[in-house]
């Protein structure tokens, strides 16, 4: 890994299929309205004020995770709290944008 892409700045698709090939969870960080009115199928629905409270549960599932919201704003503090707790995390930014690149 180089510094780009230690700071984001990398080949995010690859990556994401990096963490899809390795069984990673989706977590969408927007409110239960936002998502509710659109998702990735099979992502869990964790809005940004509650992800502190998840990170036992989210550790017990044993898996790497990709975080997305709906700009990428929200899911880059959601990556930065999971990272800071040891769990393995990349930001997949937009759920939109994260949906093309699955």
């Amino acid at each position: 890994m180089g510094l780009f892409d230690f700071l984001g700045f990398g080949n995010k698709t690859e990556s994401i299929q990096e963490f899809i090939a390795k069984g990673a969870t989706i977590i969408d960080v927007r409110s239960p309205g936002e998502f509710v009115s659109g998702h990735i199928k099979g992502a869990k629905n964790m809005p940004l004020n509650t992800i502190s409270n998840k990170i036992s549960d989210i550790k017990k599932t044993n898996k790497a995770v990709i975080v997305c919201c709906q700009s990428g704003m929200r899911s880059g503090q959601a990556a930065s709290i999971l990272r800071d707790n040891g769990i393995e995390v990349i930001n997949g930014g937009g759920w939109q944008s994260l949906q093309s690149k699955l």
